[in-house]
């Protein structure tokens, strides 16, 4: 498997790539973003992430070497450690049919272990804040 990278265009060769990030929530230990993207390439989101020093939790290729955050519960930090995927959920998607034009969308829910983590990070937060 090829591992991605962001580049600058203009020094070497590649495919463009744009996502559009928006910050949903934000702890000391992680956020929550939504990324709308307006091209599809091959681990766009991760390397997009990574690429900006905010990597995915659980995620091997990208995600660089753990570190424990500073003010992370000990079940925050046991809970990052082993998380079983990478914390990406495609929520919504919609795209253009390639044959028929036709416009076509689906909405998953967030599956369990993703709202175990935010439950986490939201509980972490506020524990932060006071």
């Amino acid at each position: 498997r090829l591992r991605m990278a962001a580049v600058d265009l203009a020094q070497h060769p590649g495919k463009p790539a744009r996502t559009d990030l928006r910050l949903l929530a934000n702890a000391a230990e992680g956020c929550l973003v939504y990324c709308s993207l307006h091209t599809g390439r091959t681990h766009q989101i991760r390397v997009h992430m990574s690429h900006i020093n905010f990597p995915l939790v659980g995620d091997p290729a990208y995600g660089g070497r753990f570190r424990i955050p500073p003010a992370a519960s000990q079940t925050m930090v046991e809970s990052l450690k082993t998380f079983p995927r990478q914390a990406l959920h495609a929520r919504f998607l919609e795209l253009d049919h390639p044959t028929t034009g036709k416009r076509m969308s689906w909405e998953s829910p967030l599956p369990d272990d993703f709202v175990w983590l935010l439950t986490l990070l939201k509980q972490d937060r506020e524990a932060f804040i006071g």
